[in-house]
């Protein structure tokens, strides 16, 4: 049981799509068919090769899915059908082709650092039949695109109302906004490393431009791009009330915030900082310094 506990809230989240009223069709569709792509993509490379890094391909992909699955299927106001279809479209189909290029370059014939630090977490949890466990991973989240990461879309893309709620231009300035930052950390890291690769310097610490203010702001804003999504989705939501039974309305409500938590869970813990700092601090001999002067996650001042 202790490999398979992670999947319980995904089936459960998955359960609650296909008990709506609304929901149930497009949930099914888009379930079986990110049980489809994650056993193609993740399930069966990650069983030949004995490497995680596919999940890198397959999860992008699945939120591409959600996107024209949510276009094909919703029967809300067009242009908000449009918008947030356009976002998982674009955002997926724009981190798989990253993944997709790393592969054709050949990199993922090695393990990525956080997947082998995965494993360590496994072993010390007891967990000592790791191809078992590697591909429970790649399930719940091939679950999690089939539950909690796609409420956002189907519930904004199933509003009707031609009125724009106010909340929903502040999701859009958040998302917006977030994306923004987290292109331009990107860039400024990468800038970073190509200066110091230009100066013979290695193993340096990139704390320029927003990575002053925060350790992990990429993954920070990744975070809030998805709560610009919940925060769109919440006037749609409210609309629902009418549609389905309280508690159903209300575990939907639940699970939007559910979303929110688990990206943060996984940007922090599982796959993101946590795991990049392990290494970082083996690597840089200037990390350490670097962990007691800067916030981890959330961008604040220097710690003095």
């Amino acid at each position: 049981m202790k490999y398979f506990k992670s999947l319980i809230p995904f089936v459960a989240g998955w359960a609650l799509l296909l008990f709506t009223e609304t929901f149930a069709a497009i949930g099914l569709y888009n379930g079986l068919l990110q049980l489809v792509l994650f056993s193609l993509v993740v399930c069966i490379p990650i069983w030949m090769t004995g490497r995680m890094s596919y999940v890198d391909i397959g999860w992008p992909l699945g939120l591409t899915l959600i996107g024209g699955l949510t276009w094909w299927q919703s029967d809300g106001e067009p242009v908000r059908v449009a918008m947030v279809s356009v976002v998982y479209l674009f955002v997926g189909s724009r981190m798989a082709f990253g993944a997709l290029k790393l592969w054709a370059m050949g990199r993922l014939k090695q393990e990525f650092p956080r997947y082998e630090y995965q494993k360590q977490r496994w072993l010390a949890a007891g967990k000592a039949n790791v191809p078992l466990a590697m591909q429970v991973d790649a399930l719940w989240q091939g679950l999690a695109n089939a539950s909690f990461l796609a409420m956002p879309a189907f519930v904004i893309a199933a509003n009707s109302s031609e009125h724009v709620h106010a909340l929903e231009i502040i999701g859009l300035l958040v998302w917006v906004s977030a994306f923004s930052m987290e292109s331009f950390a990107d860039m400024q890291k990468l800038s970073f490393l190509r200066a110091m690769k230009k100066a013979g310097e290695k193993n340096r610490v990139c704390n320029v431009g927003l990575w002053k203010y925060s350790r992990h702001p990429n993954y920070f804003a990744e975070w809030m791009v998805w709560n610009g999504l919940i925060i769109a989705s919440i006037p749609s939501w409210l609309t629902l009330y009418a549609a389905e039974s309280l508690v159903i309305w209300l575990l939907l409500g639940v699970g939007l915030l559910f979303a929110s938590w688990k990206m943060y869970s996984t940007l922090v813990y599982d796959t993101g900082a946590e795991p990049a700092e392990y290494y970082s601090a083996l690597k840089r001999p200037d990390y350490k310094a670097y962990q007691q002067t800067t916030n981890r996650f959330f961008p604040g001042p220097k710690n003095k």
